[in-house]
């Protein structure tokens, strides 16, 4: 199975990079995944459940521990593994 995460960290600053959103961004280009867009208002990544899975599990706990206060994410299935 493939999917998609989607996510934003809070609280937002526009005149900085916040440390949670750098080790959020940090997460996921570190992961095994197959397509990553890191943006100043949302980010995506796709790739296999798995890899997917386990990169949302890690930066669950590092933005929460790097000072992030809300974050929200969405995960969408897109297709079947292979495709």
């Amino acid at each position: 199975m493939r999917l998609r995460v989607e996510f934003t960290t809070e609280p937002f600053d526009l005149d900085e990079a916040p440390a949670h959103a750098l080790v959020a961004r940090e997460v996921v280009e570190a992961a095994d995944l197959d397509a990553v867009d890191v943006g100043p208002f949302g980010n995506t990544a796709e790739g296999g459940a798995e890899a997917v899975l386990t990169a949302v599990d890690t930066l669950l706990r590092r933005t929460l521990e790097s000072g992030a206060t809300r974050i929200s994410l969405q995960v969408n299935v897109i297709g079947e593994a292979g495709q």
